[in-house]
Order: structure tokens, then sequence, then C-alpha cells
């Protein structure tokens, strides 16, 4: 294990993680929405924000799977000593993370079942920056309407929805920055 791996974490951790937390909930409340969230920074590439989600969202019991150049040993120690989360398959995921062109087919990911629609896949996608321009969203959190840009064929967002209550949720992160997209929203 590399010394980058143990660096990286929350400095004040109750503090940190608690302002963490609330961003993120703020984030799901209001899809589409871009914030601020910082509190830890893993090694490269993954980013401060998509760092500090999985530090506040993840523990020892909460299968992570990471694609593309996202799976590297210096993250896995990462993971490993400020988590404790194990690396898993796309099947037995409950957090991915990667650029979407890495996560897809997105099929491979559990989506819930009718009894436990909780136990599917959230999916921190980063992307080179996060714009409130592009797709219109509308559903619950959303008066109306809003924009975000979402990355690749936006029929993957829609047909994710249709599933609803399965389907998996997404957050989209860059840099400090984070938005998100739940399955209940619908992109037109």
């Amino acid at each position: 294990m590399q010394n980058s791996s143990l660096d990286g974490g929350f400095s004040n951790r109750e503090i940190d993680a608690a302002y963490a937390f609330r961003a993120l909930m703020n984030a799901m409340a209001k899809p589409g929405t871009v914030a601020d969230i910082t509190g830890a920074s893993a090694p490269a590439p993954l980013s401060a924000a998509a760092s500090t989600a999985l530090l506040t969202l993840c523990d020892a019991d909460t299968p992570i799977y990471l694609a593309g150049e996202f799976d590297n040993q210096a993250i896995k120690d990462w993971i490993s000593f400020h988590i404790g989360a194990p690396i898993s398959t796309r099947e037995s995921a409950q957090f991915a993370v990667g650029r979407l062109k890495d996560l897809l087919p997105i099929d491979g990911f559990p989506v819930g079942t009718a009894e436990y629609p909780d136990r599917s896949t959230t999916l921190i996608v980063e992307m080179d920056e996060l714009s409130e321009k592009g797709s219109v969203l509308s559903g619950p959190g959303i008066k109306d309407t809003t924009c975000f840009g979402l990355p690749g064929d936006v029929a993957l967002f829609q047909s994710n929805s249709t599933m609803f209550p399965l389907g998996l949720d997404f957050m989209f992160t860059s840099g400090s920055k984070i938005a998100a997209l739940p399955r209940t929203t619908k992109v037109a």
C-alpha cells in the first residue's frame, strides 16, 4: 500500500461527513442541480466529489465496482484503508464508479427487486464538467422542469426511469462538483 493511499480522508471526520451527507442528500433531492462537495481526495483520477461521496456513503459492507481507469491499485488501496469496502463485480455492486463509457452496458448492475427496490446500484459517473444546460428533467424535487447536461444517449436515462420503483440512481461528479439523477426523474 502506497503512502498516497493513507492520505485523503476527512480531516475532521464527524463534521466533514455531516456536511458531505447533507450535500449528497440535497443533490438527490434536487435532481440536475450542480453543487459543491468536498472533504476527501483519493488518488487520481478519482475526483474530490466522487471520493467524498464514497467516503460518506460506503462502509465495509458496501461492494464497490471500479470501471476503466478507476480500476487501479492506488484507488483500491485508498478504498481499503479509508472505507474497508470490498471491490466487487458489476453484478454485486451497490456503488459503481467510472466514466459512462466504461460503465456501459448498465443492464449488468442490480436494479433492485419488487420486495427490495433499494437493493440497486448507484452509479457515480465521472465527467469532465457538469452543466445545468442540456436535457430537460422533471419529477420529484423539480418545480416544473430543469436542465442538466447528461453524458451519452439520453435514451439510457429515459428507459431507466420507466422501471421505477426499480432502476439505478446516478451521481455525476467533476472536480468538487456533484449533481444527481434519481430513478424517479423523467428525462426529455
